[in-house]
């Protein structure tokens, strides 16, 4: 193949990625997305997961949010939580010695549980989020 053919090749595939590129970024912008915060008390079913969060304790040693989870038996009652506050996302941390509340462990199919995850020390007004099965909800105060 010549030098000519293979310069014609390489322009005509980069304005078939141009063009590709454009479409996609013009689909994207016109897509209305809304994302849906929750009361608290308000239960919310991701999978085979019914959760709520029943409270949210913000103090200068950490923050402790209360929920009630029901539906799945054995599954890690503190996987899946998350706390957004401050432009970070926060991981569970273990409960502290201070909080006095009931840790979460696992939770079980037929009764409705309610425990306490903890969470670093957080400022200012901060989103509860739950992650499971490919879906989040996410709760404010």
């Amino acid at each position: 193949m010549s030098t000519r053919k293979l310069i014609l090749t390489a322009v005509i595939c980069g304005i078939a990625i141009l063009v590709a590129g454009s479409l996609k970024l013009f689909l994207v912008a016109n897509d209305d997305t809304q994302i849906q915060v929750l009361a608290l008390h308000t239960p919310s079913t991701l999978g085979d997961m019914t959760v709520s969060v029943e409270a949210v304790n913000q103090d200068a040693e950490g923050t402790i949010v209360s929920v009630t989870m029901v539906g799945v038996d054995g599954a890690d009652a503190r996987e899946g939580w998350r706390l957004l506050a401050g432009g970070k996302v926060l991981a569970p941390t273990s409960m502290p010695d201070w909080a006095g509340g009931v840790a979460c462990d696992t939770t079980v199919s037929d009764v409705a549980k309610r425990c306490d995850v903890a969470f670093p020390t957080s400022s200012g007004s901060v989103t509860v989020a739950y992650l499971r099965a490919g879906t989040q909800s996410q709760w404010a105060p």
